[in-house]
């Protein structure tokens, strides 16, 4: 047993090693400034409005990893993918965030694949219908997103893949059933910028807003029930008056 122990105990420590030798920051994406905003259109609102599904041995809230252009590591010796956005369920960042081995999405800390990843299209360059498509089935994602703008590779500008048996299958709708949410394209006003965007929404359709806008809809609803209090006080208020007039007294009513 002893020698078992000091075999594991010698991988993980080579593991670690191996881990410090990796490189995890290169400092070189440069995206367009569409591509940024929307990266974190689609990371944002899960952290501000969005609850993992429950499931039935569910004992606290599922926990969540959504991220925009971090490496993920399937294995150690290949190099990493870096999608543009991806989404998590059931795990969560480390404490010590700064150590090496927990500053990017290794497989192997993690214990899984993110269950899906998104790809924004910004030219031809990227090859997010050809070689993508392959890796990111091979190691396990769930759910693969082509959202492609311009129409740079297709007149669609949406595509949804679901992965079956090692290879991605294109899906009928827009919808991530293992995630509990969907994609949809929304027009409208995002800090500042009208145009189309990739967003979350539910099975009904409706969006995951913004943490902007969860506070918007929060003050109109504090405001419509002021409002309403307001006018249920004008009424009565009405109504005492009427009973005055009359001789009685509202309060003994």
């Amino acid at each position: 047993m002893s020698q078992v122990l000091t075999t594991i105990d010698a991988d993980v420590e080579d593991l670690i090693v191996n881990v410090e030798d990796i490189i995890t920051e290169d400092d070189t994406p440069m995206d367009n400034l569409f591509s940024e905003k929307q990266q974190r259109l689609l990371t944002e609102p899960l952290y501000s409005s969005w609850t993992v599904p429950a499931v039935d041995t569910q004992t606290e809230p599922r926990k969540f990893l959504a991220a925009a252009n971090v490496g993920m590591f399937p294995s150690l010796y290949k190099p990493p993918l870096v999608p543009d956005m991806f989404l998590s369920l059931d795990v969560a960042v480390h404490q010590d965030w700064y150590e090496k081995r927990h500053r990017s999405y290794f497989f192997w800390e993690f214990g899984k694949p993110p269950e899906a990843v998104i790809e924004i299209v910004s030219n031809r360059k990227g090859n997010e219908a050809g070689s993508k498509l392959y890796d990111y089935a091979r190691c396990g994602v769930i759910y693969y997103v082509i959202y492609d703008p311009t129409r740079q590779l297709s007149d669609e500008e949406l595509r949804v893949f679901e992965n079956h048996a090692g290879s991605f299958k294109r899906r009928a709708d827009d919808f991530l059933p293992e995630v509990g949410l969907g994609l949809t394209l929304w027009e409208g006003t995002y800090e500042g910028q009208n145009s189309s965007w990739l967003r979350w929404c539910d099975a009904q359709g409706q969006v995951v807003l913004t943490g902007a806008e969860a506070l918007l809809r929060e003050a109109a609803r504090t405001r419509h029930e002021a409002e309403r209090a307001t006018r249920e006080a004008e009424r009565a208020e009405r109504l005492a008056a009427k009973l005055r007039a009359l001789g009685e007294d509202p309060d003994l009513i």
